[in-house]
């Protein structure tokens, strides 16, 4: 895993809440960029590659041009569509929350925050920048073999191994990166939340201690674990491919997690289901408990 500084872009008109911002995240040694404005921060931006940042913490409410039309601007811009926005804000209505979502802010801060929440927050974005990244190289770099097969079965146990194949059917489908994001956000659900049990809150306190992969690896080796495998279907049919994830757990109710629900959107988790029927795979759905859950890939003729 790539462990170089990671760069934030924090926008805020009030300086004493970029200083505070600051010195909440100084334990995490980022290299941090501020802007005082929507349009300063623009501007900024408008001079950086693609992956220049890591994730971009946004004030909504500044003058000349505020957060979410500076988020409208960025999520237009090809090379910054994968750049986590993490919305700070005192507006926290339900419509003000889903406006955010729908032009793309997946993360939530309300004003006043806590410095902790704060950590916990950007971690978890730049963590999910990092997955990208990643699926995007290993994608790119695959072994392109695979789109010669028309039926499959696979199954897997560890972290390690739902990455390397979800970046391997990737290479068969359209929008390599985001298909791999999205299945790698379900092989990883069918193990921590499937074969594993980490519930939601929990995984929450895991990420904010810093020791959810060392939690996942931990319960595989438990005895009541190690025969536990999850399993995938490939199925190439000509004008589609379906690929079907099943795990060894009961089951969960998914009905909750399909799309993203603005109570949620202040949590470090639980909005991975929903990314991914948003990035690209919109025919996604669950099969019966939820421990099995089936996305059609529509290909172009």
């Amino acid at each position: 895993m790539n462990t170089s500084v990671r760069r934030l872009l924090v926008v805020d008109d009030e300086p004493f809440n970029l200083e505070i911002i600051s010195e909440h995240l100084e334990g995490d040694h980022y290299d941090i960029v501020t802007a005082g404005d929507g349009e300063e921060a623009w501007s900024i931006l408008k001079e950086a590659s693609g992956e220049d940042f890591d994730a971009l913490i946004l004030d909504r409410m500044m003058p000349r041009l505020d957060g979410l039309e500076l988020l409208k601007r960025i999520k237009q811009e090809a090379r910054f569509r994968h750049l986590p926005v993490i919305m700070q804000t005192a507006a926290a209505a339900k419509e003000q929350v889903l406006e955010g979502i729908r032009n793309g802010a997946y993360y939530y801060l309300t004003k006043p925050f806590d410095g902790e929440v704060l950590a916990t927050v950007v971690r978890a974005a730049v963590v999910d920048r990092l997955a990208w990244q990643e699926m995007a190289h290993a994608a790119a770099v695959e072994p392109h073999a695979l789109r010669l097969l028309n039926d499959a079965h696979f199954r897997f146990q560890t972290l390690a191994e739902a990455r390397q194949l979800a970046a391997a059917i990737a290479t068969c489908l359209p929008d390599r990166p985001n298909a791999g994001l999205g299945l790698l956000e379900m092989f990883v659900n069918a193990v921590e939340h499937g074969n594993l049990g980490i519930a939601l809150e929990e995984k929450a306190a895991l990420l904010k201690a810093g020791r959810w992969e060392a939690e996942v690896g931990r319960r595989l080796a438990l005895p009541e674990h190690r025969d536990k495998w999850v399993q995938v279907h490939y199925h190439h049919s000509g004008d589609a491919i379906v690929v079907h994830v099943r795990d060894d757990g009961p089951g969960f109710d998914w009905r909750a997690y399909l799309d993203f629900d603005p109570r949620r959107a202040f949590d470090p988790n639980g909005r991975g289901i929903a990314l991914a029927r948003q990035l690209c795979f919109p025919d996604l759905e669950y099969v019966g408990s939820g421990n099995e859950v089936r996305v059609t890939v529509r290909l172009a003729g």
